[in-house]
């Protein structure tokens, strides 16, 4: 029994790694990682972003498992289109916003809380698939509870990891030109661009505009 949990548990974890890792977290969290100066401050914004979306799961997908609940494909849809909504929002601030090292510096706490509001969105668009997932592999709801835990600390692992080697590029870069505008600006083009992508993808090929028409 113990055996059975752990490796579901280890499994949870490695999933979360892997959900970590798909390109509309990692674009969004680009915008906000490459603005740091340091590979410490970078990593935060990977971890930050795990917190948040490991706590909007958690909250989000137990109540809903204890209420016997699940998301209609509509609700869905339409969270997942607010992911589109936040990453044309994160790459219009990246493109048309100017930065200087001092501000960067003054704007750390602001950043750590735009990672945890990014983490939060990613978290909600992503409960139905989550509350589906739990319910498959758990019992009981504390065996969903510690799954989705260890899902979440996969998605934090995940996360870090990737920022931590998006820093190493942008670091190198910064110590010979400085703040570099430039690739702030590039991650803000990208992820403008794919979120344009994101939405017309959910309304038009998933079919999310006819559920508002």
């Amino acid at each position: 029994m113990m055996d059975s949990i752990i490796a579901v548990l280890f499994a949870g974890f490695l999933l979360g790694i892997k959900h970590a890792l798909e390109p509309d977290h990692i674009v969004a969290v680009s915008t906000i990682a490459v603005r740091s100066k340091n590979m410490w401050k970078s990593s935060l914004a990977g971890v930050y972003w795990g917190i948040g979306h490991t706590g909007t799961l958690f909250l989000f997908g137990i109540f809903l498992i204890l209420m016997k609940q699940n998301l209609s494909e509509q609700a869905a849809l339409t969270l997942e289109f607010f992911v589109g909504i936040m990453l044309v929002y994160l790459g219009l601030s990246a493109i048309f916003k100017k930065y200087s090292e001092k501000e960067n510096e003054q704007k750390k706490r602001g950043s750590n809380k735009k990672s945890i509001f990014i983490g939060f969105v990613h978290g909600l668009a992503g409960s139905a698939g989550m509350i589906l997932l739990t319910m498959s592999v758990s019992e009981n709801v504390w065996q969903g509870a510690l799954y989705i835990l260890a899902f979440g600390f996969g998605t934090v692992i995940g996360m870090l990891s990737f920022s931590i080697l998006l820093s190493l590029p942008v670091i190198m870069a910064k110590k010979r030109n400085g703040i570099s505008e430039n690739m702030i600006k590039i991650t803000g083009v990208i992820s403008l661009c794919f979120g344009v992508y994101y939405m017309y993808n959910l309304g038009f090929t998933e079919g999310l505009f006819t559920y508002w028409l």
